[in-house]
């Protein structure tokens, strides 16, 4: 699956996010990666900042977070394209969740791990 469609699918997933949710997001974004850096075959995306939760005071300032989706593991751990789109959506949806700072731990057990 090239680049751009997997892209398509993760600001369709981005779509399906409720958008009360969506507007709770605050300094964010959001990247496509081929690939994480330190070679992870199987990690499929990354949240990278201080969860909403976190926030002080001293906020301010910083740099957005970044929650990153990896294209090719994402395309190895999928047989069809069906199955990318599912796949996009729960990461999708999961990194969200560490935004408002939900750990791994309570995504597994709501069935979102």
């Amino acid at each position: 699956m090239s680049r751009e469609r997997f892209e398509e699918l993760v600001g369709e997933a981005l779509d399906e996010v409720p958008v009360e949710l969506l507007s709770l997001m605050n300094n964010v974004v959001f990247l496509v990666e081929d690939a994480p850096p330190d070679g992870s075959d199987d990690l499929l995306g990354l949240y990278e900042g201080t969860a909403l939760t976190e926030r002080g005071w001293d906020y301010a300032g910083t740099l957005p977070d970044r929650i990153t989706i990896y294209r090719l593991p994402t395309l190895r751990a999928c047989d069809t394209e069906d199955d990318v789109v599912d796949e996009v959506a729960i990461t999708v949806v999961h990194e969200i969740a560490h935004h408002f700072g939900i750990d791994d731990q309570r995504l597994h057990e709501l069935g979102w791990g």
